[in-house]
C-alpha cells in the first residue's frame, strides 16, 4: 500500500514500524457543531483504518479533543455556562453525531485536561534543554533554538521565517505577546489570566497550549514514534508543523511521526466551511435528509487529499448509490455466498493507490448496477463485502 506523505511530499510504500498500527489524529474543540468538513476527515481515517484491519493488521487509533481552550473558555462565557460543562456537552454531541455515521470510536478518546501532569513534565523537559523559556508564568517554544523548525511547513510551502510569520498573522495563531522573545515562539504552558481555569505548575497556575497536548499523548498512548499522524490540511502549520519540533526534541527520536497525512479542506459556496465564518453544513442537519451511508458514500467520493465543494446534486448521487447497494442486499439476501476475484482486484488497487476511495466506490457502483441487471449474486456478495470495508451498512 502507498500514501503519499505530507512531510516528504511523495508517496511512499507503508510499512508499519511494529505489528501493531498506531495512529494519531488530530480532532476537535468541542465549543460547537460538528459539521461536514469534520465528518471527512474522521470518515477519511476511519475508513483507513477498517481497511488495514481488512488488510490484517492491528491498529491502535487515538483522537484528542482540546477540551480546555480560547474558544471554549470564549463560547462558555457567552452562554453562561462553565468551560466543561459545554466542552462535555459538545463531545458528547460529535461522538453521538460521528456514531450516525458507523463511525467507530478511537481506541482511546483522550482530553488535554487529563494530560497536564505529561504535558508540565514535556515542557518541564524543553526547558532543561534550552529549547523553551518561561517569562511572566509562561513556557514558550523558542524557534530560534531550533536549527531544524519548520520541518513541515518547508513541505508545504513556506520556505523561510519570514513566509512563516506572515501565515501566523494571517491566521491569528501567534498573538503579538510582549512574553515572547520571537513573533514565531510559541506557547507551552499558559499563564492563567483573571477568571480562567487554571493547574498549578512550576511556572505558576495556568493551562496547556494548544500543540502540546498531541505531543504528549501521541506519546504517552503510542510511542515516541508513530505509523500515521493525521488531520485537516490547515493543521500542516503551525500546529504539526510545531508538534515535529517539541515531540523531536523531548524524545530525541526522528522522525516523529513515519506518515503524515492531510485531509483537504470542504467548501461551501465558496469558502472554507468553518465554525468561525458559519457556512456549514452540519450533520445533524443531513442525517435528517440522508442515511448513514449515503452521507459516507458522498464523503468516498472524493478524494481524502483534495479540497472540495458540497452540491446537493452530489448527495442525490451519494443516495442513488446508498439505494443500489439496499437493492443489492435485497437481492443478495444476509448469506453472501461466492466470490469475485475481479472486482476484489481491482477495488484492491483503488484503495491501494493512496486510498483512492473515489474509484473504490465508482467501482462498486457499476458492479451494483451490472448485479442487479444480470442477477449475478455471485458478484453481488462480493460488492456487499466489500461494501462493508468502507464501512457501509447495506
Amino acid at each position: 500500500m502507498k500514501l503519499f506523505n505530507t512531510l516528504t511530499q511523495s508517496l511512499q510504500e507503508f510499512k508499519p514500524i511494529n505489528d501493531t498500527v498506531t495512529i494519531y489524529v488530530c480532532g476537535v474543540t468541542p465549543y460547537d457543531t460538528t459539521h461536514l468538513g469534520h465528518a471527512f476527515t474522521y470518515v477519511t481515517f476511519d475508513t483507513l483504518i477498517r481497511y488495514l484491519e481488512y488488510k490484517g493488521y492491528p491498529v491502535k487509533y487515538v483522537q484528542n479533543v482540546t477540551d480546555i481552550d480560547d474558544d471554549v473558555i470564549r463560547k462558555a462565557g457567552e452562554l453562561g455556562m462553565a468551560w466543561d460543562e459545554l466542552g462535555n456537552r459538545e463531545m458528547e454531541r460529535f461522538l453521538s453525531e460521528m456514531d450516525s455515521l458507523n463511525w467507530r470510536r478511537p481506541d482511546v478518546y483522550a482530553r488535554a485536561t487529563d494530560e497536564i501532569e505529561r504535558i508540565i513534565e514535556l515542557a518541564r523537559t524543553l526547558v532543561a534543554r534550552g529549547l523553551a523559556y518561561e517569562s511572566e508564568g509562561c513556557v514558550f517554544y523558542s524557534v530560534r533554538q531550533d536549527k531544524d523548525f519548520g520541518k513541515m511547513a518547508q513541505a508545504v510551502g513556506l520556505n523561510d521565517y519570514q513566509s512563516m510569520l506572515a501565515i501566523a498573522n494571517e491566521r491569528g495563531n501567534f498573538p503579538d505577546d510582549k512574553r515572547k522573545r520571537d513573533p514565531l515562539d510559541f506557547v507551552l504552558w499558559q499563564a492563567q489570566a483573571p477568571g480562567e481555569p487554571a493547574w498549578e505548575s512550576p511556572w505558576g497556575p495556568g493551562r496547556p497550549g494548544w500543540h502540546i497536548e498531541c505531543s504528549s499523548m501521541s506519546m504517552h498512548y503510542l510511542g515516541e514514534q508513530i505509523d500515521i499522524h493525521g488531520g485537516g490540511a490547515d493543521l500542516t502549520f503551525p500546529h504539526h508543523t510545531c508538534e515535529i519540533a517539541q515531540s523531536e526534541n523531548y524524545s530525541g527520536k526522528a522522525p516523529f511521526v513515519n506518515t503524515w497525512m492531510h485531509v483537504g479542506m470542504v467548501y461551501q459556496e465558496g469558502e472554507k466551511m468553518s465554525k468561525s465564518l458559519g457556512n456549514l453544513t452540519l450533520v445533524r442537519d443531513m442525517l435528517k435528509k440522508y442515511s448513514a451511508d449515503a452521507i459516507r458514500i458522498l464523503l468516498q467520493s472524493h478524494h481524502y487529499r483534495y479540497p472540495w465543494e458540497c452540491f446537493p446534486e452530489d448527495l442525490k448521487i451519494a443516495a442513488d448509490t446508498a439505494y443500489l447497494f439496499t437493492q443489492v442486499r435485497e437481492m443478495v439476501g444476509q448469506t453472501l455466498d461466492g466470490e469475485d476475484r475481479m472486482l476484489h482486484n481491482r477495488f484492491i488497487a483503488a484503495m491501494e493507490n493512496d486510498l483512492n476511495t473515489p474509484e473504490a466506490v465508482l467501482l462498486l457502483r457499476h458492479a451494483a448496477q451490472e448485479a442487479l441487471e444480470t442477477k449475478n449474486c455471485r458478484l453481488g456478495s462480493e460488492v456487499l463485502r466489500l461494501t462493508g470495508v468502507l464501512g457501509l451498512t447495506a
